[in-house]
């Protein structure tokens, strides 16, 4: 067996029954294992037996269903002429929409035949000309339904057009049935529209990234420049030339990784890389839906799509055309509008029960009344009409299409509209269950907070200046790769105080650090660690410690040899004074100790408080989410319990629970589930992975070109701004209230037209236009999701 694959673009399906009865068409075919059409896409793909099928006879099946077919990244239908000729652009049009051209066909004959008969032209006249508008429009729907009747042993909406158009002429009523094929071509017609404007809300991000980029190609074997004295001091002798760099255009697919690319200002970044040169402003709105330009740099990440803003930048190309964000981004996006919501498959299922009752109601309405009850068969000579006409008018209620309709256009608006906003959404599913969500958890680092600590306040005891707590503080961690030691060499970097890095740096795994200052001795640390190293902390100094840490810091004790008289201000004379090297301290380390005789006494100097900063939206964030329904959040982190209650306080979160391991915040999870029923985990997509799975969405935060994130959550925030979670759950509930909206109102048009068919006061052209016009108002009103503001209200 020889397994291969097969995608097709297809146009010309203008609902999710039509792109059900293709799948079963195809699927039927000899040789196809599997066949699954995306119908808010309009791909279908096919895995099947190369041995037994070939691709021809796929896309053959798909034409003779009656739709346009051609392998992914080719347009399915080609103009017939050159694009600069205007008869050419015309001929093309045509070919390519031959219903649109029949319907329209249909349209100018049912008028003249309104005219002829208005003109008083012999009725045999105005018959011929009903009759060739039943024929011009209704060729097409005859031959799309009885083909689909013959491949899929099922009955689709075009079958039961041609059966109601072929009984209405069958007994006289020949402008009803023109009417009838009409309207029902003009009303496809305007589903296929805007189901494609619903479509091209999506594909549109794929114009986001240009097709184009200017690449840097070094010099080779520069005849120019050979001999020359490079920078090593050694002459030139060919191979790449460093002096002479070239600028060229290549497609973005023929890039590679590490290539060197320029993106002047103004300009679409083409792919995902680094910045080696320059510093700019970027917008990185289309990716992560931030609208606050970032600040670039070298060693910064860029995204395709992004927009850069006033200089010139220098990149590195990080990943291939295919696999950058923007490129992941859409095909993820064309996966959750293929996956069904829980609505679209109940709709689903009723429509497949639904169809073939009102059929058989229809049969049963034809032949019962008239068999049991004496009632006429065909028209009455009164005017009224006959059982016959009432079944051929239900056929066309039976009609499912607004009904099937009604959630996928939905649905997809709603996606669509998050991912233009930053929000990834990965299927009908998640959507509406992030619509029912009563709590959610959140983790701390990097989702509450920014993930980066810094410096919050400086402390100095005994008379120093703040100045000289930081410089022998910063001098000892500055070998240090904590992130709490870098927060407080960056914090003294940006107060432009000079120091020189401590010799001998020793790091205390979990408590601190030491090294030589000056040549004394000096500590960094907990509490803890000055205990182990016997050096007693006053009660005033863990006083102060005590009031920081309950303000959600994280608090480190500076200790060192006391300055010489005079120096207290923290000038550059600190820790001068310094004696012979010599004796070890109980810590191992050579230096003073206190009391030690000939010696510089030693003391605390000061406290370092250091906390991971809350993010500026946060508490605006929880405020959003309980103004949206939302009645628990709390927070899951592995900090202490004093830190996690100040942070909590300040995010505006209800609750916090410490000290948790990632097996606890998966219990946290499963409690909540138990108490509330629908949960969602906010984290990194990464660490905290296994709470992500447990809930009932996992939502991960600022995940732009990441792969873990991008492929763990339910739900993706592409930016760090948490005002998008609020703004994903109101859309969610707004979306399933217009689902909701679109079903109660289909099954109720369905009743009423039931009532009025058999009661004998609807028409066959009324029957249509109410179909047709029931399926233009869910398409538009789900379509409404597409404009949908980012405070969106169910």
């Amino acid at each position: 067996m020889d397994r291969a694959r097969l995608d097709l673009n297809v146009e010309g399906m203008d609902c999710a029954d039509c792109a059900l009865k293709l799948e079963q068409a195809v699927g039927r075919l000899d040789g196809a294992f599997h066949v699954s059409v995306n119908f808010a896409a309009a791909t279908m793909h096919v895995e099947y037996d190369a041995s037994r099928l070939a691709p021809e006879a796929v896309t053959k099946r798909v034409r003779r269903m009656g739709y346009a077919a051609a392998t992914v990244g080719t347009p399915a239908t080609a103009p017939a002429a050159a694009p600069d000729s205007r008869g050419g652009r015309l001929v093309g049009a045509i070919r390519s929409r031959p219903r649109d051209v029949l319907t329209l066909l249909a349209g100018v004959l049912l008028l003249a035949a309104v005219a002829a008969h208005l003109a008083g032209l012999p009725r045999p006249a105005v018959t011929a000309l009903y009759a060739l508008s039943v024929l011009s429009a209704g060729s097409f729907v005859a031959r799309k339904g009885l083909t689909n009747l013959w491949l899929t042993r099922q009955m689709n909406i075009n079958f039961l057009m041609t059966i109601a158009a072929v009984g209405a002429a069958a007994i006289g009523e020949w402008a009803e049935a023109a009417l009838v094929v009409f309207l029902f071509g003009v009303g496809e017609t305007l589903e296929s529209y805007t189901m494609d404007r619903a479509r091209r809300a999506i594909r549109s991000l794929m114009a986001l990234a240009p097709a184009e980029a200017t690449v840097l190609v070094d010099c080779l074997d520069c005849e120019e420049h050979l001999g020359q004295p490079m920078a090593s001091g050694q002459p030139y002798t060919g191979g790449a030339c460093p002096w002479c760099v070239h600028e060229t255009q290549l497609p973005v697919a023929e890039l590679a990784i590490g290539d060197r690319i320029v993106v002047r200002p103004g300009e679409r970044i083409p792919m995902d890389g680094r910045v080696l040169a320059g510093e700019s402003a970027v917008n990185q709105a289309p990716i992560t839906g931030e609208s606050i330009p970032v600040e670039v740099g070298p060693g910064t990440d860029v995204f395709a799509g992004s927009i850069n803003g006033n200089a010139a930048l220098e990149v590195k190309v990080t990943r291939l055309a295919a696999d950058n964000t923007i490129s992941r981004i859409i095909h993820m996006v064309e996966q959750a509008q293929a996956q069904k919501a829980p609505a679209q498959r109940w709709v689903d299922r009723f429509a497949r029960v639904y169809t073939p009752a009102v059929v058989g109601l229809a049969v049963m309405v034809a032949v019962v009344p008239p068999l049991l009850f004496g009632q006429p068969f065909l028209d009455a000579g009164d005017g009224a009409r006959g059982w016959l006409y009432r079944a051929l008018a239900l056929l066309i209620t039976a009609c499912p299409c607004a009904l099937v309709i009604s959630t996928p256009v939905s649905i997809v608006s709603g996606i669509s509209r998050a991912a233009r906003a930053g929000v990834l959404i990965k299927g009908g599913a998640h959507l509406e269950s992030a619509g029912s969500l009563a709590a959610i958890a959140f983790d701390k680092t990097g989702t509450l907070t920014l993930g980066e600590p810094s410096v919050t306040s400086v402390v100095s005891l005994n008379g120093y200046g703040p100045d000289a707590v930081l410089r022998i503080a910063a001098a000892v961690e500055a070998r240090s790769e904590h992130p709490l030691a870098q927060a407080v060499v960056r914090h003294a970097a940006e107060r432009g105080i000079a120091f020189r890095p401590g010799d001998q740096f020793r790091a205390l795994t979990g408590r601190g650090a030491a090294a030589l200052v000056n040549g004394q001795v000096a500590r960094v640390g907990s509490a803890a660690m000055f205990a182990d190293a016997g050096l007693p902390v006053p009660e005033a100094v863990l006083g102060h410690s005590a009031r920081l840490e309950a303000q959600g810091n994280t608090v480190m004790l500076v200790h060192g040899a006391r300055p010489a008289a005079g120096t207290k201000d923290g000038t550059a004379a600190e820790l001068s004074e310094t004696s012979e090297a010599g004796e070890t301290s109980e810590g191992g380390w050579p230096g003073a100790v206190m009391g030690t005789a000939g010696r510089p006494a030693t003391e605390f100097l000061g406290l370092v408080a250091v906390a991971d900063t809350i993010r500026p939206d946060a508490r605006a964030a929880m405020d959003a989410l309980k103004a949206a329904g939302i009645r628990r959040t709390v927070m899951l982190t592995g900090d202490n319990a004093t830190t996690a209650a100040a942070i909590a306080a300040q995010a505006g979160v209800d609750e916090a629970r410490a000290n948790l391991m990632p097996v606890d915040k998966v219990a946290a999870v499963d409690g909540l589930l138990a108490e509330h029923g629908q949960v969602a985990m906010v984290g990194d997509g990464v660490n905290d992975a296994p709470a992500l799975a447990r809930a009932t969405v996992g939502i991960a935060m600022g995940a732009a070109g990441t792969d873990q994130a991008l492929e763990t959550a339910d739900i993706v925030l592409m930016g760090n701004d948490l005002r998008k979670l609020p703004f994903a759950i109101q859309l969610s509930r707004r979306t399933v209230s217009v689902v909701r909206q679109n079903v109660l109102f289909s099954l109720g048009v369905k009743a009423v037209f039931l009532a009025l068919v058999l009661s004998g006061a609807a028409t066959l052209w009324m029957a249509v236009f109410a179909d047709v016009g029931t399926s233009l108002i869910v398409i538009l009103n789900g379509m409404r999701l597409l404009t949908a503001r980012g405070n969106v209200s169910a």
